[in-house]
């Protein structure tokens, strides 16, 4: 069975898109490509234990296993050598994207404390969208009392639009919780 929102995508929002922005052809109406989800841990070299533990936790979020992400160069400052696991992440498509989507959006974002909506300032100039949540927990799939340290993560939508403008329209389409 197809996801909620994919399905909503096709049916709805694509034809809303293209009569709204007045493309010259449906191709050219933006789209979700994936979303990419990073927990950074500078110390996971030293503390294994918890980077298995972040792992595990972003496999439980997403339903797709992470994978441990490995230190490109050296910085002396953070006591990072290259080589060092300094995280994990995982990267989502299909199917899988669209029902972390609609969970984020219709559940984990509105259990944030004291939330106010997300900052439309966020995209870059390629139509992605980036933001950042401080507390793993907001999601219904981890259990609080297993957890060991409360971590954030980095949530990266990456669209096909050329600018903001298309981005932010397609997302509003998806009734993402901006701020006004």
């Amino acid at each position: 069975m197809a996801a909620r929102l994919r399905e909503d995508y096709y049916k709805n929002i694509k034809q809303r898109l293209f009569k709204e922005r007045k493309y010259s052809s449906m191709m050219q109406v933006p789209r979700l490509e994936k979303i990419v989800l990073n927990v950074g841990m500078g110390d996971g070299h030293a503390n294994p234990t918890a980077l298995n533990a972040a792992i595990d936790e972003l496999t439980l979020i997403s339903g797709q296993k992470a994978v441990k992400t490995v230190a490109k160069t050296s910085i002396a400052n953070f006591k990072i050598r290259e080589g060092y696991d300094v995280g994990c992440r995982v990267t989502l498509r299909g199917d899988r994207m669209y029902e972390f989507l609609d969970r984020l959006i219709n559940i984990a974002l509105p259990r944030v404390r004291d939330f106010k909506g997300l900052s439309p300032k966020s995209f870059d100039n390629f139509g992605n969208y980036s933001f950042s949540i401080m507390e793993q927990i907001i999601f219904p799939e981890i259990n609080f009392d297993k957890v060991e340290k409360i971590h954030g993560m980095n949530i990266t939508i990456v669209t096909s639009a050329k600018n903001r403008e298309d981005s932010k329209a397609l997302l509003d389409e998806f009734k993402m919780p901006f701020r006004e």
